[in-house]
């Protein structure tokens, strides 16, 4: 667990994916935002209690987003400190099951290897029984007045990140990375970088860029994303700075000039995905690994027939009969 600001801590789940436990400023009541991927709740009910006293429970759960690595464990923990769960307007569809996220985008540049393992990532959608709506017509969150919230879609249509005047403190969700995204060994490791988050799941890449540039405009001095560590001082509002300056938009991808449209239904339209190239290859490489596994087995049987017809070398030496026989000659 790290500290990201007074009253601010992150906890990361399986070594990649954080969430946080955030006070209220009354003492003993706090929030979390994120809820880590599906099978959390045990660890994240232990760190809470660790954290601040055994039996605790928030004021409510506050999602970023509904993607899977960060509400996974949110009906869990609702269920089991009785508090609600609490979301963006735009994200309920996708949280009650009525809708699924647009799919990943394994082709898209930039991808790396998450691109390469988004290709066997189910579809993602929740069926929460209470998740409730953060009011969209008050930017100050519930239980949290020393707060905002700031909608910053592109990666999920009700992205948010929560934003802390006072200290310049910035929880950012999936709207960027503290780690560089397109690797998962940096992932792991967690090695601080701003980057792109999430680049095979960004549906809407201009939303993606204006969502950068509206947080590098708070000027954050601390900041906590969904994945990677924490990162402060001048590193964190330069670096922020540095990628919405220099944000790098795919050349090629599915959603790389087309966006998926989404609406308070859920996904309205989604641009024909292009070819994905990858599956090709690897039926290529298997074929040719089983050929040439065909025609070295063949060449072994082969050979080994050759060997059982080879005739016997000639012998010099004299049969055990034949010399019995000639001894007796001789007596």
């Amino acid at each position: 667990m790290q500290q990201v600001a007074p009253g601010v801590h992150q906890l990361t789940i399986q070594r990649f994916v954080n969430l946080y436990f955030v006070e209220t400023g009354t003492p003993g009541e706090w929030v979390l935002v994120d809820t880590g991927l599906p099978g959390s709740e045990k660890a994240i009910i232990e760190a809470a209690d660790k954290l601040f006293y055994p039996g605790t429970h928030p004021e409510a759960i506050i999602l970023t987003h509904g993607h899977m690595d960060h509400a996974g464990s949110a009906q869990a923990l609702s269920e089991h400190w009785n508090v609600p769960v609490l979301a963006h307007p735009l994200e309920l569809p996708f949280l009650t099951g009525k809708a699924v996220y647009p799919p990943a985008d394994p082709t898209v540049e930039g991808g790396g290897s998450l691109a390469f393992v988004s290709r066997f990532f189910p579809p993602q959608s929740f069926n929460l029984p209470n998740v409730q709506a953060l009011p969209d017509n008050d930017i100050d969150p519930p239980f949290l007045p020393d707060w905002q919230w700031y909608h910053v879609p592109g990666h999920a249509p009700g992205q948010v990140a929560l934003f802390r005047e006072k200290d310049r403190t910035l929880i950012g969700g999936d709207a960027f990375a503290t780690a560089n995204h397109e690797s998962v060994p940096s992932l792991l490791l967690q090695r601080p970088c701003i980057s792109v988050a999430g680049a095979p799941f960004n549906y809407d890449w201009q939303q993606v860029r204006d969502s950068v540039r509206q947080l590098a405009e708070l000027q954050p001095q601390a900041i906590g994303c969904g994945h990677g560590p924490v990162i402060t001082g001048l590193e964190a509002t330069m670096g922020l700075q540095r990628l919405a300056d220099e944000f790098p938009l795919p050349l090629y991808g599915r959603y790389a000039y087309t966006p998926a449209r989404l609406d308070e239904n859920g996904v309205a339209h989604l641009p024909a995905a292009p070819p994905d190239q990858l599956p090709k290859k690897l039926i290529a490489v298997a074929g040719a690994s089983v050929l040439a596994l065909g025609l070295t087995f063949l060449f072994d049987k082969k050979k080994k027939k050759a060997k059982r017809a080879k005739p016997e070398s000639p012998t010099h030496k004299t049969p055990k009969k034949f010399r019995r026989q000639s001894a007796r000659t001789w007596e």
